[in-house]
């Protein structure tokens, strides 16, 4: 059987920590910003990790 490939649309977005957590970006932050409070997109400004369900689904995208 060949080797599954991964998901290069999770990799592009999804980050892995050298203790093998996962991290991403928060939605909502790449245009329109001049109409959202400054509290708002420094909120959204910080990467933040998946529920454990979906955390699970993204591990199998990257064939981890």
């Amino acid at each position: 059987m060949p080797k599954m490939k991964t998901h290069r649309g999770a990799a592009a977005r999804v980050k892995i920590t050298g203790t093998g957590k996962l991290r991403r970006r928060k939605a909502m932050r790449g245009h329109m910003l001049e109409h959202k409070a400054s509290k708002r997109t420094r909120r959204l400004a910080r990467e933040t990790s998946f529920s454990p369900g979906d955390e699970k689904n993204v591990k199998k995208l990257l064939g981890r």
